[in-house]
C-alpha cells in the first residue's frame, strides 16, 4: 500500500506552485525589460558606445536592481503587508488606519494612495504597447524585409489579447509559469555566453563605474536615469502581487532565478557592445545567433503578452478594490472562473485599456519612441509608496523616528532622482502616463466628495428612528408577512427608500432590516466577525455587514449562514429594496458646477447595487427618487 505524501512533502509542492506562479505573473514587466532598456539608455542620451561608458551603464543598471528592487521592495517593502495583501491601495488602507476622518494627515495620506493608485493606470496602458512592440520589432533584426509588418502584427497581438480577457485566463495561465522559466533561463544563457567571450564587462560590478558616470556627464548623466529607471518597471507588481503568491515564494523567484539571468543578459549585452559597437541597434536580439532569432522573437512575444496580461489582470484587482473603497463608481465585475476569486473581467476597465494601448502604439510607433514615455508613471508610484510605507513603519511598524527617517531619505532620493529624470521626459511623450492618471485621479476625487455630499443630501429628508417605530408600535400602518431587507449608505437614521415605499405602497413587513455594507481597511474580514446587529423594537433590525476591500459581498448568501437570532431567514420570503436616485443639478451645490455634472454622468453610469451584492433579480425592488445635488 502506498504511504500518502507527508506534510513537508505537501508544503514543498504547493511552495514550489507559488513560485512557479510569481515567475509567470509577477516577474513578466521587468522580465522583459532587457528587450530594450541598455538600447535606451545610449540612444536617449546620444551616449558613445565607448568601454568607459558602456560599464558605465551597465553599473548604473546593476546598482538600480540591487538598491530600488532587491532592498526596497523585496527586503523591506514587502514587510508592509495588509494582512498578507500588498499594493498601493491596500498600503494606503494599512495607512489610514486609526486615522481621524477628515483631517488634514488623513487627506494628504488618502492622496498620496490616490495618486499612486491613478499613476498605475497610465502604467497599464504603456506596458503592453512598448513590451509587444519591442518584442516584435526583433523581426526586422531577424529579417529586415518584416520592418513594415511590423506595426500591423503588434497591433493584431494587442487587439486578440484583450478581446479574449473575457474568456478568462485560468486555462492559458497554467502555461505562464513554465513559459516565464524558459525566458529567463534563455535570458542567462544568452548572457553568460558573451560574458564568457568579454569577461572584462564584470568590471561593471563595482560602483565606482556608476558614480563616475554620473559624475563626468552632469546633466547627461542625470537625464540618463531616465532610461536606467526601465531596468525596475514591473518592481511595484512584486508588492502587488504578494498576496496571491505569499512573500518567500516572490523572495526565492527573484534571488532564485530572476535576478541572476537579468543581471547576466544585461551584462552580456554590455559584453557584445564591449566587442561589436554596432550591435547598439537592438543588443537584445544581437546576442542571439542568426538561426536562433526568429525562435527568439517568437519566446519574447510570448513573454511580452505574458507580462502585459499581469498588467491588465493588475488594473482589474486595482479597480474591485477601488470599487469597494468607494474611490470608483461600481462596475460591470464578470468572474471568469469558479474556483479562482481573483480571475475577474471588468469590460469597461478593458475596453478603456485597449483604446489607450491601440493609441499609443500608432501615435508613437516605436518602442524608443516609446520608452520616453515610460517610467513617469512607475516612478511617481514608486515614490507613493515610500511615503506610504514609512507612514506604515512609523504607526504600525513602531519604527524608530531616526531609523525611519534614515530610510525613508535613501529610498525617497533614489526613487526622486529617478521621478525627476522621467520628468524632464513630459515634452516627449511623458505626458500620455500623466493624462491618463491626471483624469483617473480627478475622477476618483470627484466621485469620492460627490458621495459624501449625496448621503448628507439624503440624511435632509430623512426622519428620526425614535418618532418612526413610536409610529409603527401604534398600529398605525398595515404589517405584512416577510423579511424586507432595505440596503442604505448610512447606518444611522431611516434609509429614504423605506419612507419612499411606504409613502407609496402604504404597509410594511413583518420583519424589516436597515442594511449597510461597510468596506474596512483589511483585505478580508473573518464570516464570524461579517455582522454587526442591534434589534430594534417592532421587528426592526439595524445590520451593518462588514467586508474586506478584497472580498467579495455577497448579501443573501451571508445572511442566510449568519441565521441573526429573531431574524428567520427565508431567501424565498425576502424582498430587497434598493433606491435607484436620479441626481439633477442644484440651485445651491456643494460640489463646483463642472464637478457636479461629471459625478451626475459618473452616477449614471454606476452599475445596479442588486447585481454588485449579488442579490437575485428576482427578489429586489427598485425605488426610484430624484435628489438636488
Amino acid at each position: 500500500m502506498a504511504e500518502s505524501p507527508s506534510p513537508a512533502t505537501h508544503g514543498t509542492a504547493k511552495l514550489r506552485a507559488l513560485t512557479l506562479g510569481a515567475l509567470g505573473v509577477v516577474y513578466g514587466d521587468i522580465g522583459t525589460s532587457p528587450l530594450y532598456t541598455l538600447r535606451e539608455c545610449f540612444t536617449q542620451g546620444g551616449f558613445a558606445t565607448d568601454p568607459e561608458t558602456t560599464l558605465g551603464i551597465l553599473s548604473l543598471i546593476f546598482w538600480a536592481l540591487v538598491v530600488v528592487v532587491t532592498v526596497k521592495y523585496v527586503v523591506f517593502i514587502m514587510r508592509a503587508d495588509n494582512q498578507g495583501e500588498g499594493g498601493i491601495l491596500a498600503l494606503t488602507a494599512l495607512a489610514l488606519r486609526g486615522m481621524r476622518p477628515g483631517h488634514r494627515k488623513t487627506k494628504a495620506v488618502m492622496a498620496a494612495g490616490i495618486i499612486g493608485a491613478a499613476l498605475f493606470y497610465g502604467d497599464a496602458v504603456i506596458t503592453p504597447a512598448i513590451s509587444v512592440l519591442s518584442a516584435v520589432e526583433g523581426l526586422s533584426v531577424a529579417a529586415p524585409v518584416f520592418d513594415r509588418f511590423v506595426l500591423p502584427i503588434t497591433l493584431t497581438i494587442l487587439v486578440l489579447l484583450f478581446v479574449v480577457q473575457r474568456y478568462g485566463t485560468a486555462r492559458v495561465g497554467s502555461l505562464f509559469g513554465p513559459v516565464m522559466v524558459v525566458w529567463f533561463l534563455v535570458l542567462a544563457a544568452l548572457g553568460l555566453a558573451q560574458i564568457v567571450q568579454e569577461p572584462q564587462v564584470l568590471e561593471a560590478l563595482l560602483p565606482t563605474h556608476a558614480v563616475r558616470m554620473l559624475a563626468d556627464h552632469g546633466w547627461h548623466g542625470f537625464l540618463l536615469l531616465g532610461a536606467v529607471v526601465l531596468a525596475v518597471t514591473g518592481g511595484e507588481a512584486l508588492y502587488a502581487d504578494m498576496g496571491h503568491f505569499g512573500r518567500f515564494p516572490i523572495r526565492i523567484a527573484w534571488f532564485g532565478l530572476v535576478l541572476p539571468s537579468l543581471l547576466l543578459c544585461y551584462f552580456g549585452q554590455g559584453a557584445l557592445i564591449l566587442r561589436e559597437p554596432i550591435a547598439i541597434e537592438n543588443p537584445f536580439f544581437h546576442l542571439a545567433p542568426d538561426w536562433a532569432q526568429l525562435p527568439l522573437v517568437a519566446l519574447a512575444t510570448a513573454a511580452t503578452v505574458i507580462a502585459s496580461q499581469a498588467v491588465i489582470s493588475g488594473a482589474f484587482s486595482m479597480t474591485r478594490q477601488a470599487m469597494h473603497l468607494r474611490y470608483l463608481p461600481r462596475m460591470e465585475v464578470r468572474h471568469t472562473s469558479a474556483h479562482e476569486i481573483g480571475q475577474i473581467y471588468l469590460p469597461a476597465i478593458n475596453w478603456f485599456l485597449l483604446a489607450g494601448v491601440v493609441l499609443l502604439v500608432i501615435v508613437f510607433q516605436s518602442s524608443t519612441n516609446l520608452a520616453a514615455a515610460y517610467g513617469i508613471a512607475v516612478t511617481g508610484t514608486m515614490v507613493a509608496t515610500t511615503a506610504l510605507a514609512y507612514k506604515v513603519a512609523r504607526r504600525l511598524g513602531r519604527w524608530p523616528l531616526v531609523p525611519a527617517i534614515l530610510a525613508l531619505a535613501g529610498f525617497l532620493s533614489v526613487d526622486l532622482a529617478f521621478f525627476g529624470a522621467n520628468l524632464l521626459k513630459v515634452a516627449d511623450g511623458g505626458w500620455f502616463p500623466l493624462l491618463v492618471a491626471a483624469a483617473v485621479f480627478w475622477l476618483m476625487m470627484t466621485w469620492r466628495r460627490g458621495r459624501v455630499v449625496l448621503r448628507e443630501r439624503l440624511a435632509e429628508s430623512g426622519m428620526p428612528m425614535d418618532l418612526f417605530l413610536d409610529r409603527v408600535k401604534g398600529g398605525s400602518v398595515p404589517r405584512v408577512p416577510g423579511t424586507a431587507v432595505f440596503l442604505t449608505s448610512s447606518a444611522r437614521g431611516l434609509p429614504p427608500s423605506l419612507l419612499h415605499n411606504l409613502k407609496h405602497n402604504k404597509v410594511l413587513h413583518e420583519r424589516v432590516v436597515l442594511l449597510t455594507v461597510e468596506t474596512e481597511d483589511v483585505p478580508y474580514v473573518p464570516a464570524a466577525d461579517r455582522f454587526q446587529v442591534t434589534p430594534y423594537t417592532a421587528g426592526f433590525f439595524r445590520v451593518i455587514a462588514h467586508y474586506g476591500f478584497m472580498d467579495e459581498p455577497d448579501i443573501p448568501n451571508a445572511l442566510l449562514e449568519r441565521r441573526i437570532p429573531g431574524l428567520p431567514f427565508d431567501p424565498m420570503d425576502t424582498t430587497y429594496f434598493v433606491s435607484r436616485e436620479t441626481l439633477i443639478p442644484s440651485s445651491r451645490p456643494d460640489l463646483p458646477r463642472w464637478q457636479e455634472l461629471v459625478f451626475i454622468a459618473l452616477s449614471k453610469l454606476s452599475g445596479s447595487a442588486s447585481e454588485y451584492f449579488r442579490i437575485p433579480p428576482g427578489r429586489v425592488v427598485e425605488l426610484g427618487m430624484q435628489i438636488e445635488i
